[in-house]
């Protein structure tokens, strides 16, 4: 397999949304440190989320992580589904590329974008609280799962819809309710039945979890097994997302 292909469309995507970076980038990054600037002299007076650390620094890595997610997913969604309405997709699909190239370019876009905020946002919240970070290939292993992960789940999605409000709705009541209930703001652990289990059915919460243990060094769940999951639910949306490329679902006729 020639990387010439992949990496061409690949390099296409990222320059999509660098062209618009003021949009796409540093927008989600500005939000997520305005949250950390509102909640810092709310949570300095509260009781303690997590033994041993600040509640601000607690909240940061979620917020990270939350906007890694849900950026990932716009950039994936949002590129292949403008694509299909002007009519420009077609000549992705008439290239020698094979689904899985095609694939593995919109999902290492979508990454990349999602990493550069987490990081911006990570970066800029250092300026406000300590963050010691223990285990950085923890943090960026994570980083970079959920990237992917979203980034393939953005192509099911854009793939399904038909209108941008169908891929709006997909967003709001399935990635956005999924990344705010994933412990961001709170310790799942912490939670009462049957909110506790339920938590743990969330692929997020492994996500924000494993995420805030290489930070802090502990979490609600062993990061292995976060780990493990997290590649699983990795795992299965891309093998979705290759056989629907594969199978030209709502985009060949």
């Amino acid at each position: 397999m020639s990387l010439r292909g992949p990496y061409t469309l690949f390099r296409k995507e990222v320059l999509r949304f660098k062209a618009v970076a003021l949009q796409t980038v540093a927008a989600p990054v500005i939000t997520a440190l305005l949250y950390v600037i509102v909640f810092a002299q709310m949570l300095s007076r509260g009781a303690p989320i997590q033994p041993g650390v600040e509640n601000l620094a607690f909240l940061v890595p979620g917020l990270a992580m939350m906007s890694l997610l849900q950026n990932a997913f716009s950039n994936s969604s949002s590129s292949l589904m403008q694509s299909k309405l002007n009519g420009n997709l077609v000549f992705v699909l008439l290239s020698p590329l094979s689904p899985l190239e095609i694939f593995a370019a919109f999902t290492a876009a979508a990454t990349v974008r999602g990493f550069v905020i987490g990081g911006g946002i990570v970066a800029g919240a250092a300026l406000f609280v300590h963050l010691p970070a223990p285990a950085p290939a923890v943090v960026i292993a994570f980083a970079v799962l959920g990237g992917a992960l979203l980034g393939a789940l953005g192509l099911i999605a854009a793939l399904w819809a038909t209108r941008f409000e169908e891929l709006a709705g997909f967003q709001s009541f399935v990635v956005v309710p999924l990344s705010f209930l994933s412990g961001v703001f709170y310790r799942v652990d912490a939670l009462h039945e049957p909110w506790h289990s339920i938590s743990l059915m969330n692929p997020f919460f492994y996500l924000v979890d494993g995420f805030r243990y290489g930070f802090f060094g502990d979490s609600a769940v062993p990061p292995g097994r976060s780990l493990a999951l997290a590649l699983a639910a990795l795992l299965v949306t891309s093998t979705a997302a290759i056989a629907l490329l594969a199978r030209g679902y709502k985009i060949r006729t």
